[in-house]
């Protein structure tokens, strides 16, 4: 008891070390009490919502964001920065397109795991977001854990990204599925036996979001995973105009368009009144949209494009099951943005938010360089839908 009372009252004699005790309790009062919650599970359908609940116990635990960086922008950087990029052979497929544009798929057979037949080997096809492909890190972790669970994978690097040629003047938009339906028949053609789910990342999952509800019950997906997709471009765009998301996220992303715009210029020049010189000048997303994206695709203006790219209001044209990860915190997609009373009022559609995550961050644990709330959704709900999806059906 004596040396209990000797340091408390060393405690107390150090209004330093005081300040900081007081300060780590309140830290860990409101990262207990304000950020650790479970997921809210938006589903009107009780049949999805009981094969979510029984094939994904992920949807019963709380989420415990890393606790040193819970904070929406610093999840998103630092997943970016500090996640591992697990070893991932691909073999490289290149396509024409019928308008003689060029697709590169990225595959991983998984031909050593002997857990199902080749032509029967349930797929997952991935698509990346804005300006990613098949390197990124999200991407290869998954990859990696379908390998594991013995199916296998195949990337999709839209026009001009991973290792693909820009031969025509045309790239991809939100809004627009044609290349994802020339992949998705091109995998079906190649294995009309194997299963196919697709998971698609931030602009990718807007795609992916978009083919599936345009297809409808003609959609050759049997399910859909959507990960930190906006789902109001409109709603977006203001988000990604506040000062910290402009100066974080929106300039970089505006960057790395002009980069692939630069790269391909000779094509760009003096096609449909493009002013590349103007385009080089973007500074934002929004830029780059009015004054590219909207005159490749034929749109009136850019929030004409943002309006027919969005995905809330298509919420009732889904006709197979599809996962959306979403969080509260993220940047690119509002919370208020998201369509939670849409799905609880649709059957096809289950939309999990979490509390914290930020865009495609989702670290968990005090050292995430592995570990992500994100990849163990990914795991558990692309095993449900290939060992168990006959149960939603």
């Amino acid at each position: 008891m004596d040396h209990l009372r000797q340091v408390v009252e060393r405690v107390l004699d150090s209004p330093q070390l005081t300040m900081t005790i007081c300060f780590a309790g309140l830290y860990a009062t409101y990262y207990m009490f304000y950020v650790v919650r479970k997921p809210y599970l938006a589903c009107g359908d009780e049949k999805l919502r009981k094969f979510i609940t029984s094939h994904c116990p992920v949807v019963q635990e709380n989420y415990w964001p890393t606790w040193w960086c819970f904070e929406s922008r610093v999840l998103t950087v630092l997943r970016a920065v500090i996640q591992s990029k697990p070893k991932v052979n691909y073999v490289g497929e290149k396509l024409i397109t019928p308008d003689s544009g060029e697709i590169v798929l990225d595959w991983v057979e998984n031909d050593d795991n002997s857990k199902f037949p080749k032509d029967r080997r349930p797929t997952v096809l991935l698509m990346p977001g804005l300006t990613g492909s098949s390197g990124e890190n999200y991407i290869l972790h998954m990859v990696h854990d379908a390998s594991e669970m013995g199916y296998r994978s195949v990337v999709f690097n839209n026009r001009g990204t991973g290792a693909s040629t820009l031969r025509t003047p045309r790239t991809y938009c939100a809004a627009n599925t044609e290349d994802t339906e020339f992949v998705i028949n091109h995998i079906k053609d190649k294995y009309p036996e194997a299963p196919l789910m697709g998971v698609g990342v931030s602009l990718g999952g807007g795609i992916m979001f978009n083919y599936m509800a345009y297809w409808g019950s003609r959609a050759r997906l049997d399910a859909a995973m959507i990960i930190s997709a906006p789902y109001n471009l409109l709603e977006s765009s203001v988000s990604m105009h506040r000062p910290l998301n402009y100066w974080i996220f929106n300039r970089h992303l505006a960057r790395n368009l002009r980069r692939l715009f630069a790269k391909n210029l000779a094509l760009f020049e003096n096609h449909l009144g493009i002013d590349t010189a103007h385009v080089l000048r973007s500074e934002s997303i929004k830029d780059f949209d009015e004054r590219f994206t909207t005159k490749i695709f034929g749109y009136e203006s850019v929030d004409h494009y943002y309006t027919d790219a969005s995905l809330h209001t298509k919420v009732h044209r889904l006709a197979r099951p599809v996962l959306c990860l979403s969080a509260s915190d993220d940047p690119f997609a509002p919370h208020h943005s998201i369509p939670v009373k849409e799905a609880e009022e649709n059957e096809n559609i289950a939309i999990v938010v979490t509390s914290h995550g930020g865009h495609i961050g989702f670290m968990e644990g005090t050292f995430p360089r592995d570990k992500n709330y994100m990849y163990r959704w990914f795991k558990q709900y692309v095993s449900a839908v290939f060992e168990h999806g006959n149960k939603k059906a």
